[in-house]
């Protein structure tokens, strides 16, 4: 394919040559591939423009001079190599209707949630999400919540070959700030929340908020949340048409009335102008009712008809790493759950708090390389909402698990709720399991779906299935 086939620029002296392929990895570059230098959070690629050249680069896509001759400088590489990547795929999403889902908490609820109800209404769907991306019913690995935008592209052509329709897509503040979906075109976008998270990468709220901010100038219709404050701000300022649901205004769009928890699900009556509709589901919390909203909004602007959603709703069994019930054959509860952000960490332990005459007995730890800010925030939520807390690792990469922990510990201060610090999570899954009491309800938090534990020097399997299983034959 020639360069100028992959990207729209000036005619100039390379756009007749011929690129076998495009990366933006240096030690991918084999001859006559363009190499796109993108300034990353780890590293820079136009220190590496050299050694791309030498591998037989055909062409250096840069935002400045690299020194070397065969070099085209664009405003932005980033949105260069999503504009490369769509075209040496032949623009895929031309041919897809997207659906995106953005926000700190239950975009792969709402993603799921969605995926079922278009498919139940006889779609053919593909998912890009946090767990896996599936084309249909083939579960595809993944190990981002966006990937980049070559793995994108590809992954979209793949959906469109095998006949999909519609592709439903967790939105991650990373990709949208990194251009990762720069040039898609969004049916529907989503808004769940915003909380505390990722404070690292971006530094402030403000600038976090910002960057999801940009889906909703790609998209034709914004579906929010305006119980959160953010997305009573992002219904100020966003110029594209805005349906809104609220579990607590009469003011929205559409709203939950008649809400009723169980311990095995919940139920509420969805209603809008003209429409209501009684919404059952299999798992219980008020972020499950907000979850729903925010897939029914959104499927009623693709004109599915409520009754397909509630019926698909009401079928849909639970997500793995989403207060995910463990199967103990005990007079105890085991949940897994993905909270890893102070609000997600609030969402579930006030979940189960709900359930009166039982002890909650929550099992956390905080990511390694990550926003230090929110450890000593979810330190102070456990001991607010547990009866017993044990303050473990999660995914230490290069720090001290230890160190992170004393970071969490800070927010225990001052209160009189009874914790444990045991820093290897085995072990403290099996310390929780083991001295588990009749009619506890132990919450496993940080993990959710993840089999893996990032450690200083390596990745090890770790599934929390499996070291519950292990203890509960000891007890």
């Amino acid at each position: 394919m020639k360069l100028k086939e992959l990207l729209n620029i000036p005619k100039n002296e390379f756009s007749d040559i011929e690129i076998t392929g495009i990366t933006s990895d240096s030690r991918k570059v084999k001859k006559g591939d363009a190499f796109v230098c993108i300034n990353g959070s780890l590293a820079d690629g136009h220190k590496f423009a050299f050694t791309a050249a030498e591998s037989g680069a055909a062409v250096i896509i840069a935002e400045r001079d690299t020194g070397l001759k065969n070099q085209i400088i664009v405003p932005s590489t980033r949105i260069a190599f999503a504009q490369m990547s769509a075209a040496w795929f032949s623009h895929p999403e031309k041919d897809l209707k997207f659906i995106g889902v953005t926000g700190t908490n239950g975009k792969t609820s709402v993603t799921y949630m969605i995926k079922s109800a278009l498919e139940a209404a006889g779609k053919k769907v593909g998912l890009v999400g946090t767990i896996h991306n599936m084309i249909a019913d083939e579960e595809i690995p993944t190990s981002n919540t966006t990937p980049g935008a070559y793995e994108l592209n590809s992954l979209f052509n793949l959906m469109k070959k095998s006949g999909c329709e519609y592709v439903v897509m967790e939105l991650s503040s990373h990709a949208l700030d990194q251009s990762r979906v720069y040039g898609i075109n969004f049916e529907v976008a989503v808004f769940t929340n915003l909380t505390q998270d990722h404070l690292d990468y971006h530094i402030t709220m403000e600038n976090y908020f910002n960057a999801k901010c940009k889906l909703f100038s790609m998209c034709k219709t914004a579906v929010i949340n305006v119980d959160d404050d953010y997305g009573k701000r992002l219904e100020e300022i966003c110029t594209c048409k805005k349906v809104t649901y609220s579990a607590i205004s009469n003011s929205s769009t559409y709203s939950a009335k008649n809400i009723n928890y169980r311990p095995d699900g919940l139920s509420y009556n969805f209603v809008g102008y003209n429409l209501i509709n009684e919404i059952k589901l299999l798992t219980g919390g008020r972020f499950s009712v907000y979850n729903s909203m925010a897939a029914a909004s959104a499927l009623l602007e693709l004109n599915i008809p409520l009754n397909i959603i509630a019926n698909s709703l009401a079928k849909m069994p639970g997500i793995k790493g989403r207060a995910e019930v463990v199967p103990t054959g005990k007079d105890f509860n085991v949940i897994i759950d993905y909270a890893h952000t102070p609000d997600g960490l609030l969402n579930i332990l006030r979940t189960f708090k709900e359930f009166k005459n039982r002890r909650l007995v929550v099992l956390f730890g905080c990511g390694g390389d990550r926003d230090k800010t929110k450890r000593a925030v979810m330190g102070k939520i456990a001991a607010q909402y547990a009866n017993y807390v044990i303050i473990t690792s999660d995914n230490p990469r290069s720090e001290e698990p230890l160190s992170i922990i004393n970071d969490i510990l800070v927010g225990l201060k001052g209160t009189k709720t009874p914790y444990k610090v045991i820093e290897n999570r085995a072990d403290a899954i099996k310390f929780a399991v083991e001295n588990a009491q009749t009619n506890d309800i132990i919450v496993l938090a940080g993990k959710g779906h993840e089999t893996y534990q990032i450690l200083k020097d390596k990745t090890i399997h770790f599934d929390e299935r499996e070291i519950v299983a292990e203890a509960l034959k000891q007890k």
